[in-house]
């Protein structure tokens, strides 16, 4: 019966709503016709019964029909001129061309970087292609938005796993091979464009340390390209992801600066409006102006205007010309996981924000925090269902770390904004802007870092599905409705008495700052603990044994390497091993000497490790057959390369990557690294209870009389799960059946063993 009431409810507000606003209906059935594209007319059928249904009168209901239809063919012919391209006779071929960078390079798996760029020479001038180029290629210094760059490489089809890209009007994959700056950069309105953010960005970051500048790059200009893996994850796990993105909140931030300066001056609503509205179409293309900004600016703008709005129905009108704006841009948008979020996020602020942020008012809160709070607990009501269907993951920390965070994200906005105003003028004048800006910085990698560790900080849920996805939607609005239709009781305190909702707010906040306040990281093991850490496809070993640390490789990059140490209680590792120069063994490790301190490096890369040091000052000694290193009780054996001045042309660096043997007490330990038995066949081994098997399980004839020779107690493969090299292969794992304990990294994520009192144990699992 409640529910029925709920529904009635519904229809007959919705009802009214549409008899007053009948522009509301036609807005609806535009939104509707882009959405539905090639699909309208089962579009037309559904929205035929919906319109008479709503409305009850037969010509609005035509009229909508008509509207719909206009919007699919509008969608039609939108992704008939996007998807044209003059590329299509070209896959498959090598090319060379001058391009135009629109956006600073990603990092990808195994030392990939990809960015999005702009043909602009030749067959398909004009259009845009994604660059991809391998480790091995060098990319021009400070790569930027707008750098003219000339390019040599083979065309390729977009693939599944590139869908995203294809959303953004990709047309092709440049896989390139060389790639040369020509010196020139783009003119016009963009290159000017280009100049301000470039000083910008100098301004963001200058005088305050690189973790805090590439926060700051990500907040203001939706730059996150320079975040670390861990800074990333844990603003991911604790629901803050957000603020790192371009986002239609930040945008309302910086217009909300706006308009308080504009009262400050004595302007009128109106003159407000529009200079913060003219900010919003500054912000966008200078941040990068890619589909997310574009997307954020206008639901940026659309907020706006329905914040300023004295009634609710201008509101919706505002959100839903913001979605057939966004729409029309790109009828691929809403595939976006970030608009839907974006669509998801600004409906239920409107239809939850105001009564909500008043009856919390009515209850005692003050009007920041009760605001504060209504804002963060409506937007994650709003986003919960999607973030499950797409992610498979919950956040159950992220009301509280938002209303927790919403004083810094606002600090870092709005001087981030003022520093990179005055940077155009005078850098130095930026400075202390900056100054103020990075204890904000400081503070909010704190919150998301204290806040990631705690053990319910993220849940994993199972996919809904779009039925369940549309039937939990359904019931938020029931919800919402039963819940703004309930009678709104006045509370009235007694003299002397503290209003209950206050003093819940207190004690809840008191509560959740304690919590963060003794979230201490994790302590290292008092006993021996051998960790082959869970990194995909590479290696990285961690040995323990109380404050003493050794890491060999430090696995791909793009991983969580970093988080992964600190959990296991790494504060600084006493011997960071890299055995050979291979991506899959050192590509996280500019990232790791960056994060956590390091005493010694041995370079098993023939000198390798120089490129790092450089940057990351730390002691380093090339590997050395005999060589012997301490950390604590661990002992640390080279059993292999014999250094020789310079490895012969072609040599295989497989066949010089340093092999261990690792002793501690009467526990002993082979790490071979990627070499296999025609290189440690020929070496005198120690007997040993536990060895990693070498490259990964990859084929090796030899790998059983090794076994037979070695008679290891416990066999560990460091594998990635669905990799595209058949690791580990069939025949090494017949060899491997002699062995008690078999573990593999792609099945049983992170193997540790412990020993204590000199008996050997096997945990799997994160």
């Amino acid at each position: 019966m409640k529910a029925a009431l709920g529904w009635r409810d519904v229809l007959t507000a919705t009802r009214e709503i549409l008899r007053r606003h009948p522009r509301h209906l036609l807005l609806a059935a535009l939104v509707v016709g882009l959405l539905t594209g090639p699909r309208a007319p089962l579009a037309l059928a559904v929205t035929a019964v919906a319109a008479v249904a709503l409305v009850g009168r037969p010509l609005p209901a035509v009229a909508a029909l008509a509207v719909l239809l206009a919007g699919a063919v509008i969608a039609d012919a939108r992704l008939a001129a996007l998807d044209r391209t003059a590329l299509r006779p070209l896959l498959g071929r090598d090319v060379e061309a001058r391009v135009t960078l629109l956006e600073h390079p990603r990092l990808r798996m195994f030392g990939t970087r990809v960015a999005a760029a702009r043909l602009a020479s030749g067959p398909g001038a004009g259009e845009r292609v994604v660059l991809r180029a391998p480790a091995r290629v060098s990319w021009p210094a400070d790569p930027a938005p707008g750098m003219a760059l000339r390019v040599r490489g083979r065309l390729a089809p977009l693939r599944a796993f590139d869908a995203h890209e294809r959303r953004r009007n990709a047309h092709a994959v440049l896989r390139t091979e060389l790639i040369f700056a020509t010196g020139g950069r783009r003119a016009g309105l963009l290159g000017a464009l280009d100049r301000v953010r470039a000083r910008t960005e100098r301004a963001l970051t200058s005088g305050i340390p690189p973790p805090q500048g590439a926060l700051a790059r990500g907040m203001v200009l939706g730059q996150d390209a320079a975040l670390t893996t861990d800074v990333r994850e844990d603003f991911r796990t604790t629901g803050l992801a957000h603020l790192v993105a371009a986002s239609g909140a930040n945008v309302l931030l910086l217009a909300t600066l706006v308009l308080a300066l504009g009262a400050a001056i004595g302007l009128g609503l109106s003159g407000r409006l529009l200079l913060a509205l003219a900010l919003v179409a500054l912000y966008v293309p200078l941040a990068g102006g890619g589909p997310s900004i574009q997307r954020a600016g206008i639901m940026g703008a659309a907020g706006l205007v329905a914040a300023l709005a004295g009634r609710p129905a201008s509101r919706w009108y505002a959100l839903l010309l913001a979605a057939a704006l966004t729409l029309i841009l790109s009828p691929r948008a809403a595939e976006d996981p970030g608009w839907q979020l974006s669509f998801a996020a600004v409906v239920a602020l409107l239809a939850l924000v105001p009564s909500l942020s008043a009856r919390l008012r009515r209850g005692g809160l003050p009007r920041g925090l009760a605001e504060a709070t209504a804002v963060t607990a409506a937007a994650t009501i709003g986003t919960a269902p999607l973030i499950a269907l797409h992610f498979e993951r919950l956040s159950l920390v992220s009301l509280p770390v938002n209303v927790l965070a919403a004083p810094a994200v606002a600090t870092v906005m709005w001087l981030g904004t003022i520093a990179g105003a005055v940077g155009q003028i005078a850098p130095g004048l930026a400075a202390p802007f900056t100054a103020v800006m990075a204890m904000a910085l400081g503070y909010l990698t704190w919150l998301a870092d204290r806040a990631a560790m705690l053990p319910f900080a993220e849940l994993a849920v199972a996919s809904p599905g779009p039925l369940t996805l549309l039937a939990l939607y359904g019931g938020i609005a029931l919800a919402v409705v039963a819940w703004r239709r309930r009678p709104r009781p006045e509370f009235t305190p007694g003299p002397g008495r503290v209003r209950r909702p206050v003093a819940f707010a207190v004690i809840a906040m008191l509560g959740i700052a304690t919590l963060l306040a003794t979230a201490r990281p994790a302590e290292p093991p008092r006993d021996l603990t051998v960790s082959f850490l869970d990194i995909g496809q590479g290696d990285a070993t961690l040995i323990q044994h109380g404050r003493a640390t050794v890491l060999v490789d430090a696995g791909p990059p793009g991983t969580r390497l970093v988080a992964q140490l600190r959990a296991a209680g790494v504060r600084r590792i006493d011997v960071l091993v890299l055995t050979h120069d291979a991506l899959d063994h050192t590509g996280a490790a500019a990232e790791l000497l960056s994060a956590i301190p390091v005493a010694l490096v041995l370079d098993g890369e023939e000198g390798g490790a120089d490129r790092l040091t450089a940057r990351h000052p730390v002691r380093r000694v090339a590997s050395d057959a005999g060589q012997v290193l301490r950390a604590g009780p661990i002992e640390l054996r080279v059993l292999w390369p014999r250094r020789v001045p310079r490895a012969p042309p072609g040599a295989e660096p497989n066949d010089r990557a340093t092999v261990l043997h690792v002793r501690d007490g009467d526990f002993d330990l082979l790490l071979t690294a990627d070499a296999e038995s025609n290189v440690t066949a020929t070496l005198d081994l120690p007997a040993i209870e536990a060895m990693k098997v070498a490259h990964h399980g990859s084929d090796d004839p030899g790998l059983a009389g090794l076994l037979t020779r070695l008679r290891p107690h416990v066999a560990v493969i460091s594998v990635g799960a669905r990799n595209t090299y058949g690791h580990p292969t069939p025949a090494t794992l017949a060899a491997l059946r002699g062995v008690p304990v078999v573990r593999r990294t792609d099945r049983d994520e992170t193997v540790r063993l412990r020993i204590r009192d000199g008996r050997m144990g096997v945990v799997t699992g994160r």
